[in-house]
């Protein structure tokens, strides 16, 4: 068995060094492709209940959104709401604030950096179903980031508190907010965001729970599976992706079932690639594990 290769396709094509460094270091950071996950392994295996899922999914690399900005902004769209909701407003506001780019006869957007966002006025996002808080939320953290006054990227180096302190000070951050930061947007695996919703009934399900788990539930369920309960998560994501059909798109019924699923999914919850938009970038990318 020969080991797995990725390969990535980028137009327009990459001229210098620097671009062929950039495209690495994103794609690096999306897919994961650089976190070593054997001490993963090593708990799932002495896990009866996680070594099955784990090894159904295995090869799973933990991923994350390109910036903090970007990983706030998907907080935004998808409190709240459905999946397939939260995933359109990221869309249309790829398209509203982004900037498009020709490639084979399609357009592909880039997610809108803070100056992008902020040109326009709230009635914009009014009109492509942005709410009222959600506008007030996303404005606020454009401008302050935009203007200097909001550091996101140092947050890098910060420890939890400090970060957790930081991020609840921002207009529309609460708790899953925070926690959604930690995982998709710092890549802290030891987060499993516990106000999610979605991930309370998946844990609880899986668990074979009569009753569903509320946060203080989750965090104490997660404990045993420290410093990767965030792997936990995203693995129960992809069960629940499997078990809607979403990922065999060849079965009948695949995508009613994985629309159904995801409509009636209670908020906050978000999979894995909540930031559909985030893919489509100035360089588009199109990859392929052969």
């Amino acid at each position: 068995m020969t080991d797995p290769r990725l390969v990535v396709s980028a137009a327009p094509a990459l001229r210098t060094p620097a671009e062929r460094r950039q495209v690495r270091t994103s794609i690096e950071r999306l897919l994961g492709t650089n976190v070593d996950l054997r001490e993963w392994y090593h708990i799932a295996a002495r896990d009866p209940r996680l070594a099955p899922i784990a090894a159904r999914f295995q090869g799973v690399k933990p991923p994350r959104l390109l910036t903090i900005f970007e990983t706030l902004v998907n907080a935004f769209a998808c409190q709240q709401l459905s999946l397939v909701v939260g995933l359109e407003l990221l869309n249309r506001l790829a398209a509203l604030s982004g900037a498009g780019r020709g490639a084979g006869g399609a357009i592909h957007y880039a997610f809108p950096a803070p100056a992008d966002i902020v040109r326009h006025r709230a009635s914009s996002y009014r009109s492509i179903g942005f709410s009222r808080q959600k506008i007030k939320a996303l404005l606020q953290l454009a401008r302050g980031v935009d203007r200097g006054e909001i550091a996101l990227e140092d947050l890098e180096r910060e420890d939890d508190a400090e970060v957790r302190e930081r991020l609840l000070a921002i207009g529309g951050v609460g708790r899953w907010s925070a926690d959604y930061v930690f995982l998709r947007g710092l890549g802290r695996l030891h987060v499993f965001p516990s106000d999610d919703v979605g991930a309370q009934n998946n844990l609880a399900r899986w668990l074979g729970r009569s009753k569903p788990l509320d946060s203080a539930g989750v965090i104490r369920a997660a404990r045993k599976w420290q410093p990767y309960s965030g792997m936990v998560y995203f693995h129960l994501l992809l069960d629940g992706l499997s078990r809607a059909g979403l990922l065999d798109p060849a079965a009948p019924g695949a995508r009613g079932a994985a629309q159904a699923a995801a409509a009636s999914a209670p908020g906050p919850s978000a999979p894995p690639g909540a930031g559909a938009a985030s893919m489509r970038r100035r360089h588009s990318s199109r990859t392929t594990t052969p």
